[in-house]
């Protein structure tokens, strides 16, 4: 079910037990290649092959697109909003869903940029509402062991713009991938401790902005391995973790 699609009538029948769930996301460059709402599109497609399976057993909040990419701003057509403002907005429409009555509520995450402060909420929010049930969620943390076996590329080949994201948007919207103009594997690497990609996780962290760890390029992996069936392959992965994840929150109601 899609919040914005309902009328006040029909939305009082449903079930406060059902769990709710937000996109965070970005609008920020992905190389020369992907178009600039290729974390929107990404997160908007997993949350359309949950809903084909769950129906009814899920609420779908209207996605928040533009999120945290200050390290992506060097780059032409990123749009960002400090985190400050992220906590605020964000937290303010969690806060109008509790107030109807809802106590499932699973934030959603696309965007890497949106890690951090996304902890920061689930902590804050949480903290606030002991009788709520709130998780957060990034998809590539959530199926990394099966994503592990689905990557063909090495370590960083999985990161912005990369073998996976580029997958994804072959599957779901082709028409926004310019095929013509994916790029090889591209990461310039830093101190062993900090360097690190999707699943392969660092050992400490050091603030670089994207500009740097592409070295220009506005990509960090390997894009020319990306092909629609891995971003199926991918797709169903993390689609299956998550319909499982939604099925313990309603089963704990």
């Amino acid at each position: 079910m899609r919040w914005e699609k309902l009328t006040t009538q029909e939305f009082d029948a449903i079930d406060r037990s059902t769990p709710v769930v937000l996109n965070v996301a970005a609008v920020e460059q992905h190389g020369p290649h992907l178009a600039l709402d290729t974390d929107v599109a990404i997160g908007g497609h997993f949350l359309d092959r949950a809903e084909e399976r769950l129906g009814y057993g899920i609420l779908i909040l209207p996605s928040v697109k533009v999120c945290c990419s200050e390290h992506h701003m060097e780059f032409a057509g990123t749009l960002s909003v400090r985190h400050e403002t992220f906590l605020a907005y964000v937290g303010d429409i969690l806060e109008s869903v509790v107030r109807h009555g809802f106590r499932n509520i699973v934030i959603f995450n696309s965007h890497g940029g949106n890690q951090a402060v996304g902890q920061v909420l689930l902590e804050q929010f949480g903290a606030r509402h002991r009788d709520c049930r709130v998780a957060f969620l990034t998809w590539w943390r959530l199926a990394a062991p099966e994503l592990e076996k689905i990557r063909e590329s090495g370590f960083s080949g999985i990161n912005h713009a990369c073998e996976f994201e580029t997958s994804l948007m072959l599957l779901a919207a082709p028409g926004d991938v310019r095929a013509g103009k994916i790029g090889a594997m591209s990461y310039v690497e830093t101190f062993g401790w900090a360097n690190a990609d999707m699943i392969r996780a660092n050992r400490g962290a050091l603030f670089r902005t994207m500009h740097a760890m592409s070295g220009g390029t506005g990509v960090v992996g390997d894009p020319s391995l990306g092909t629609a069936q891995k971003g199926e392959q991918i797709t169903q992965a993390v689609v299956d973790e998550f319909v499982a994840v939604v099925g313990t929150l309603a089963a704990a109601a």
